[in-house]
């Protein structure tokens, strides 16, 4: 009896410790981190293919010079970007012939790839001009939330779209996200005001952020999936729950419309570079009190997707640096 308490008192002391070693660890990273959202970079060039000069990079903080940006981060994205690619400039040339007041840029951000992505990405800016798409080029997999940070800091428009490299979601969809954005503004905008004839509005100027939505697909989606990738799914829910409050269902869809003055605050502020920046989203929405719908698109899964079981232990270590980094006040929120 008396050597069985002393394994259970030795078990004990060891997960004591490896606790204790854990939490040190995220404590320690959380500190590391605290600056990631102003590290310094050298500045952001966009070269021209056809005349191989270099372009000088906007700034979220400057005016918007187009009505929407379409940011897509792209890594290892050689054989499903082009499809994805065509489908989306079609669209936007389709709505620039009807509605000339409209104007667009797309800019396709490389994390690194190390495959034909770069080249498949200036294929397209030659095809269509370094007004209307552009690369930016990262040099190394930072990850998918750093990428997608980039391009927001570095675009043009007045709403901006993130959307995934292998067109998993219809870009006529962001109709949706931008007529519920129009909607929004304009209630807020003239509550009170009579004067709705007013022209110094401007749907950059007020704070919003749309997130596309798959949780109308998960009846469907729990039916067909394994049961151990619905467990790890219901408990990844749940994490997110604590860490970020309720309020929006599918965190993780990879097509979110802001207007350029919630992405001012939001992408000036956020630290978690990979798969778990969605969630610091919702996050740093709630704290400056940026209306945030949700609305269903249509999806369809695409063969070739960069999600690994490995990824759920890495969103856990992020949302863990995010709980820790944003309860101590180590990450501090620039408003």
């Amino acid at each position: 009896m008396g050597l069985f308490l002393t394994m259970v008192e030795f078990l004990a002391a060891l997960i004591a410790i490896f606790l204790f070693g854990l939490v040190s660890v995220i404590v320690f990273e959380a500190y590391r981190r605290r600056h990631n959202n102003a590290h310094v970079e050298a500045p952001a060039i966009f070269e021209d293919p056809k005349s191989l000069k270099q372009v000088p990079c906007p700034y979220i903080l400057d005016p918007a010079e187009k009505y929407l940006s379409l940011i897509i981060p792209a890594f290892n994205e050689e054989h499903r970007l082009p499809g994805a690619l065509d489908e989306t400039m079609k669209y936007l040339q389709a709505r620039t012939a009807k509605d000339k007041s409209f104007s667009y840029e797309v800019l396709i951000v490389d994390d690194g790839s190390r495959d034909g992505t770069k080249r498949v990405a200036f294929d397209f800016v030659k095809k269509y001009g370094v007004d209307n798409v552009r690369v930016i080029l990262l040099g190394r997999n930072h990850g998918k939330g750093e990428a997608i940070r980039k391009g927001m800091l570095h675009s043009r428009g007045e709403l901006l779209l993130m959307l995934d490299a292998d067109g998993a979601t219809k870009v006529t969809d962001l109709e949706k996200l931008e007529n519920q954005i129009h909607a929004v503004a304009k209630k807020d905008y003239y509550r009170g005001d009579s004067a709705t004839g007013d022209t110094t509005f401007r749907i950059s100027d007020v704070p919003i952020a749309a997130f596309g939505s798959r949780a109308h697909l998960e009846e469907k989606a729990l039916a067909t999936r394994k049961w151990y990738r619905n467990f790890l799914m219901k408990g990844f829910h749940l994490v997110v729950l604590l860490t970020a409050g309720p309020g929006i269902r599918d965190t993780q869809c990879g097509f979110k419309m802001f207007t350029r003055s919630a992405a001012r605050k939001l992408f000036t502020n956020i630290r978690l570079k990979r798969w778990c920046f969605d969630v610091e989203l919702v996050f740093l929405c709630k704290w400056f009190g940026i209306p945030t719908l949700e609305i269903s698109v249509n999806w369809s899964e695409i063969p070739g997707s960069k999600v690994n079981p490995l990824s759920i232990p890495n969103m856990l270590w992020e949302l863990a640096l995010m709980s820790v980094g944003y309860r101590t006040r180590m990450w501090k929120i620039n408003s």
